[in-house]
C-alpha cells in the first residue's frame, strides 16, 4: 500500500520526466546496458523520486510527463503533459502552469531525500527569497524554485551544456532575484554516475535495480 501524501505546504512541487521506455531514456547508459535495462534504471529512478515527492509538504504534486503514466505512478500525484520545443521551453511551460511558488526537479537524482529539499519547502522558504537553485555536479541544475513563476526566467537558457547551471543562476541574479542554494547533487548520466548515486542511496529502488542488473550485491 502506498503511503499517504505528506501535509500540504505553500509550494507546488513539480517533477519533469520522460516515460521510461527502451531507447528513449538513459541512452548514455547503453552500452554496457541494453535499452531495456536502461529503461529499467530510469523507471527505478522515477519511482524513487516520486516516492520522495510524496513525503514532502507541497500545495500540489505534479508530474510533468513526456509520454503516458504507467504502473510506476503512485496515487496522490497529478499528471500534466510536457509542452513542446526544447528543454528550456518545456521547463518554461511547466512553470507557466503554476500559480504561486513552485519548485521543479528532474528524474535524474533518485538519491534526493526530504532533507535535500526541506529548505525550499518549509513554511518560511520564501521569506526574503525569490528563487531556490540546486546545482548539479556536471554543471547543470537538478532543482529550480521560483516564488513567482515566470517562464522568461528559463526560456532561452542553453540546456545540456557544461555552463547550463551557471547561465541559469546568472539569469536569476540578473533579474534582481534573491537566490538561495540547495546542495550540489550528481545526475545519473553515465555508468559511473549510476554507481555513485546508488552508493549514496543504497536502499532505494535505483540501487536495487542497478545491483540486480550488474550482478553486484548491495550491503
Amino acid at each position: 500500500m502506498s503511503a499517504a501524501p505528506a501535509a500540504p505546504g505553500p509550494t507546488t512541487l513539480l517533477v519533469i520526466a520522460k516515460e521510461p521506455l527502451p531507447g528513449l531514456v538513459k541512452t548514455r547508459l547503453t552500452p554496457p546496458f541494453t535499452p531495456a535495462e536502461a529503461a529499467q534504471l530510469a523507471e527505478a529512478a522515477l519511482r524513487d523520486t516520486l516516492r520522495t515527492m510524496l513525503a514532502l509538504p507541497a500545495r500540489r504534486r505534479i508530474l510533468v510527463l513526456d509520454g503516458r503514466p504507467g504502473p510506476w505512478l503512485p496515487p496522490g500525484i497529478e499528471v500534466v503533459a510536457q509542452g513542446t520545443g526544447g528543454l528550456d521551453e518545456r521547463l518554461a511551460a511547466a512553470f507557466d502552469g503554476c500559480t504561486g511558488p513552485a519548485l521543479l526537479i528532474g528524474m535524474d537524482t533518485p538519491q534526493i531525500t526530504a532533507a535535500h529539499l526541506a529548505p525550499a519547502l518549509s513554511p518560511d522558504a520564501w521569506d526574503g527569497c525569490d528563487a531556490w537553485f540546486g546545482p548539479a555536479e556536471d554543471g547543470g541544475f537538478w532543482a529550480l524554485g521560483l516564488a513567482c513563476p515566470d517562464p522568461e526566467l528559463v526560456r532561452g537558457v542553453p540546456m545540456s551544456v557544461p555552463e547550463t547551471g551557471a547561465v541559469q543562476r546568472r539569469r536569476l541574479v540578473d533579474a534582481g532575484l534573491i537566490v538561495r542554494d540547495l546542495p550540489a547533487l550528481r545526475d545519473v548520466d553515465t555508468v559511473a554516475d549510476a554507481a555513485r548515486v546508488a552508493a549514496a542511496a543504497p536502499h532505494g529502488r535505483f540501487a536495487e535495480t542497478l545491483a540486480r542488473l550488474t550482478g553486484a550485491a548491495t550491503r
